[in-house]
């Protein structure tokens, strides 16, 4: 395999994942106008987050499945065409109803990133795969000030719906770009085991080995916990700008700037902890999981610190908030590699749809809840409480993995091996 080329196909899923990234978190930056078409409620709008959150949660496996069994390039072709189909069905639903319907179908294609990670882990391999991980996930938050840059110059001139079909056209059109352009790797073919072997056979999903996944005690944690981890990064997606418009009565300048200098900073943060899990993981198995349970601790202080800023005071909130947003992502990419550091390569695809499936049934109740509090508290409680008590859930169960994760490795290492002693015996 040239190198060359495995960043050529990053830059292509780069692409994808950030202009699907700007699309599905355009909502947030276009709530308010929506609210205002269809007349509707705070809680009724976040029916509409929680519907495409639980079509997405529910089809994960069905990705994941997918995934293991079929070409991944082909697939994620066709999520991206559905991307862009199910964007255009939403902006020109007439009524709430059909809103929340059409809206709703946008999750189907919200559950194919497993496929791409798992593609991703057979062009890099384990030492590595934090950073490009990190990198991929620059995607969501540079996808949300791209959407609200989007939300914010175009909402006028083209409207809320104009906006949906300009990015749903690009769905469409990336589609043809994956298809034509993504080559299909061998599964596996990046472990040390197994790398230097000119054939390593093929394997594909199957049913024994995806309910071993359930038996590795670290990956049961790292599942419990992932029903809490999304909490926060679902109700600061959806609800921030509102958040900033209604309750801090900011003016759309002062949401742009605000928003855009803890977008950069959350951006950071992603390949910083992949970075440092990569780093601190070459000196102990434990590496990823360490970073992780730093960053959602920090990450919960400095946003109590941060909401308890006074209104008036826009520059030391802004500051703080910044300081906020670089921990917030530590644990993502982490995660993602150290579900990958106990798979096995045809079952990585399903074991991340998992990861993904129990995260999002989770969150899915996470935007509809804080509309609820909002309404009877204030959004800057719903915020606080929903994203406080997940996080710190969220570190206990990181704790709890990484004194049993060395273990589960090196299971998988034995297994790999295994598998490239029979090989080199044929």
């Amino acid at each position: 395999m040239k190198t060359r080329y495995r960043w050529v196909v990053v830059a292509i899923l780069f692409a994808f994942m950030l202009l699907h990234q700007a699309d599905k978190l355009l909502i947030g930056p276009l709530t308010t106008p929506i609210i205002e078409t269809f007349g509707i409620t705070r809680a009724q709008m976040g029916a509409v987050f929680t519907g495409a959150l639980v079509v997405g949660a529910i089809l994960y496996p069905v990705w994941g499945y997918l995934y293991d069994r079929y070409a991944r390039p082909r697939l994620l072709a066709l999520a991206s065409f559905i991307w862009g189909s199910t964007t255009w069905l939403s902006a020109v639903a007439p009524t709430y109803p059909l809103f929340v319907l059409t809206r709703a179908s946008t999750g189907i294609d919200d559950s194919s990133y497993p496929g791409l990670y798992s593609l991703i882990s057979d062009y890099f391999g384990p030492e590595v795969r934090g950073k490009i991980y990190g990198l991929l996930q620059l995607t969501m938050p540079t996808g949300y000030l791209l959407g609200m840059v989007l939300a914010l110059t175009l909402r006028e001139t083209v409207g809320w719906r104009g906006v949906f079909l300009i990015t749903g056209a690009l769905g469409i059109l990336l589609s043809v770009v994956i298809l034509f352009a993504v080559r299909e790797r061998a599964r596996g073919s990046s472990e040390p085991e197994l790398a230097e072997l000119e054939e390593i056979g093929v394997h594909r999903f199957n049913w024994e080995t995806a309910v071993d996944l359930f038996r590795k005690p670290s990956l049961r944690l790292l599942f419990t916990q992932g029903f809490f981890g999304v909490f926060p990064w679902n109700v600061i997606t959806y609800w921030f700008f509102h958040y900033l418009e209604t309750e801090r009565n900011y003016t759309p300048d002062a949401v742009l700037l605000t928003m855009s200098v803890a977008v950069v900073t959350l951006a950071a943060g992603y390949p910083l902890g992949g970075a440092l899990g990569d780093a601190l993981f070459k000196r102990t198995r434990r590496g990823r999981l360490i970073v992780s349970t730093v960053g959602v601790l920090l990450g919960a202080l400095f946003l109590f610190i941060t909401m308890n800023v006074p209104p008036d005071q826009q520059t030391r909130f802004l500051i703080l908030l910044s300081v906020t947003a670089v921990f917030i992502p530590f644990a993502s990419a982490n995660v993602i590699a150290t579900v990958y550091d106990v798979t096995l390569p045809e079952v990585r695809s399903s074991a991340l749809a998992v990861q993904y499936f129990i995260e999002s049934a989770g969150a899915a109740l996470a935007p509809l809840l804080a509309g609820l509090i909002a309404d009877q508290v204030s959004m800057e409680f719903a915020i606080l409480v929903i994203c406080l008590s997940a996080w710190v859930i969220c570190a206990l169960f990181f704790t709890g993995a990484a004194i049993l994760l060395p273990s589960d490795i090196e299971t998988l290492r034995r297994q790999l091996q295994r598998r490239a002693d029979r090989l080199r015996s044929v």
